[in-house]
């Protein structure tokens, strides 16, 4: 039941990889409205019609379907604000702030109906290989889960972190009132910055630390004289700063602005971009997809570092794929990051774990010769390497399709080149230049990016997406395709309901107080979005409550509401994530796949 491919006429283009198929929708409408919305993108037509599931209909007939749950019966997670509650999200989110705060974007139902899609997908892919799926179950517990799962993993390692996990971070602020972000990948770029601009050395030398682990921890302690040095700067004398030491500022971009400037430039927002290549190749598999392995047999190359490459080859490797990780000579030193487990960084492994490795120089002409060969046997070819860096080093996608012409050779990017005045594409960068801050948090919460990688996060799982689609648009066509995503995706599709409201004329902002945790005696709750409002007025009365009390009082007045995740190590035990985790080899915690096939 494959369906067929549309190129746009001239080009090889794919932008329809469903084309043909037809899809019915059903609840919960959450993580259905972004699944849904990615089937129309990717070539499916909407029908009429009620249905228990999500399904996907080919032109023969036959169907895949998709169901989406918020979690188990007994959890009580009933939406996106007690997901994000239970799952930690809040906990990880409010950490720059201290406390627990909910994201106003609906970030774990958006992951969800990518992780629908990717299920579609796959079950479609093993059915053009002979198996026999005919559907899978997507839980949206099990998803927040995953988008925390570095966090999770260091709270429950051996050891202690490498800084502290108190709050404070950026935005920076100048003296003519200019909110801005920074960003330095070298501790002498990051010396040399604060130097320009005077501030102390003692400031500067401290700060580096918890600034380079940020993306680790979701908090930066970054000492006050920092802070206090921008105050006294113009923002031309921080940009003459940047540009004299070789660091990145971006200005905190409102979502007017982005909206005008999408406006203006007549941006495409498709969440990834395909090409076609030219040759056809039949590959050969080394064996048969399984009903919880639809990608058995398939071979990922993956060239990434951070998050967005490395979460994307994870989520194929959860499918079933053979991932193969190139990594440096002496291997990845995010290895030894710690926390660690059995002497390996957990957060590491929360990414990395049951994926093999072959340590490849790219700067010698040896070693990229080794990496085409062994591209030659792959099915997948996948990095996040700086702009135009492959193409230089003689590994871009026509390079790699003269050894492999059935690769897909996919690209997982800051900005996919579609802003031509962007800073380096980094996901605290990304979120300052697209407004992400300001949709995150709601009207009385000053509009800041969150510390938590939200776009790195859900750019890889973007990536995971495109390139199933580009394995199924071989298994039609023989050919290989091209394929991008990036973090700019990312921060359009959640900013996306924000900038709608905009367009109306509305405040793209949610209200004040919109998911925010209230405390009780020995911590908080979040009750659903949808009792939100009558909740806040037991505000004092579940004060003098513990939590359990609290939450239970709250239902007998028919107000549904759940526990707030304090400490992420509590969470192997939680009741409301039964079989949700698992302990690998080394000790380390590991979230379960958040799919079921069957």
């Amino acid at each position: 039941m494959t369906p067929g491919i549309m190129r746009t006429p001239g080009t090889d283009q794919l932008t329809a990889p469903l084309r043909g198929m037809r899809f019915r929708t059903a609840s919960p409408p959450g993580p259905i409205t972004t699944a849904t919305e990615h089937l129309r993108l990717l070539g499916a037509e909407p029908v009429d019609g009620d249905a228990d599931a999500l399904t996907l209909t080919g032109p023969d007939g036959s169907a895949v379907h998709a169901a989406v749950a918020w979690g188990g019966s007994s959890s009580r997670i009933q939406d996106e604000a007690t997901a994000q509650a239970a799952a930690g999200l809040m906990l990880v989110h409010g950490r720059r702030d201290g406390t627990p705060r909910g994201l106003a974007v609906d970030y774990a139902s958006t992951a969800a109906g990518i992780l629908t899609v990717q299920g579609l997908l796959a079950a479609l892919i093993g059915r053009a290989r002979g198996g026999a799926l005919t559907g899978v179950y997507v839980a949206v517990d099990k998803t927040a889960l995953l988008t925390v799962s570095q966090y999770l993993a260091a709270a429950c390692a051996d050891d202690d972190e490498a800084t502290s996990l108190a709050p404070g971070g950026p935005p920076f602020t100048t003296a003519d009132g200019v909110q801005f972000e920074v960003e330095a990948l070298e501790v002498g770029v990051w010396a040399d910055f604060w130097r320009a601009l005077d501030a102390p050395q003692d400031a500067l030398r401290k700060g580096w630390r918890p600034f380079q682990f940020r993306y680790a921890t979701a908090c930066a302690p970054i000492p006050r004289a920092l802070h206090d040095t921008t105050a006294l700067r113009s923002w031309a004398q921080v940009r003459a700063a940047a540009d004299a030491s070789g660091a990145d500022v971006c200005r905190l971009r409102t979502l007017t602005e982005r909206g005008q400037e999408m406006r203006a430039n007549g941006e495409d927002t498709m969440p990834w971009q395909f090409l076609l290549g030219d040759e056809r190749h039949t590959a050969a598999f080394g064996s048969a997809p399984t009903a919880d392995r639809p990608l058995a047999g398939f071979t990922v190359l993956e060239a990434g570092r951070r998050v967005q490459a490395p979460l994307a080859a994870h989520l194929l490797g959860l499918l079933g794929a053979n991932v193969v990780r190139i990594e440096p000579p002496g291997g990845d030193p995010l290895r030894g990051m710690p926390p660690t487990c059995s002497d390996i960084s957990a957060r590491w492994l929360a990414l990395n774990r049951g994926k093999d490795a072959v340590e490849i120089d790219i700067k010698s002409a040896e070693d990229r010769k080794r990496l085409c060969e062994l591209a030659a046997g792959a099915d997948v070819f996948l990095h996040n390497w700086a702009p135009g860096k492959a193409e230089q080093l003689g590994l871009g996608a026509d390079d790699l399709w003269a050894a492999n012409p059935g690769l897909i050779y996919a690209y997982t990017s800051g900005w996919a080149g579609r802003l031509t005045d962007a800073p380096m594409g980094t996901d605290f960068m990304v979120q300052a230049r697209t407004g992400v801050g300001e949709a995150a948090r709601p009207a009385d919460e000053t509009p800041i990016p969150s510390l938590m990688t939200l776009l790195d996060v859900l750019g890889g799982m973007l990536g995971t997406e495109a390139i199933l689609a580009g394995l199924l648009a071989r298994e039609q066509t023989g050919r290989g395709v091209r394929v991008e995503s990036s973090l700019l995706a990312a921060a359009n599709l959640l900013t996306a309901p924000a900038l709608r409201r905009a367009a109306h004329g509305l405040d793209p902002r949610r209200p004040a107080g919109f998911r925010r945790p209230l405390a009780t005696a020995d911590g908080w709750l979040t009750p659903t979005d949808a009792h939100a409002a009558v909740a806040i007025e037991h505000a004092d009365r579940v004060r003098g409550l513990s939590t359990a009390q609290a939450v239970a009082t709250l239902r007998d007045s028919g107000i549904e509401a759940t526990a707030v995740t304090t400490d992420l190590a509590d969470l192997p035990g939680d009741p409301r994530f039964t079989d949700a985790m698992t302990t690998d080899a080394r000790g380390a915690v590991a979230v379960s796949s958040p799919w079921s096939f069957r």
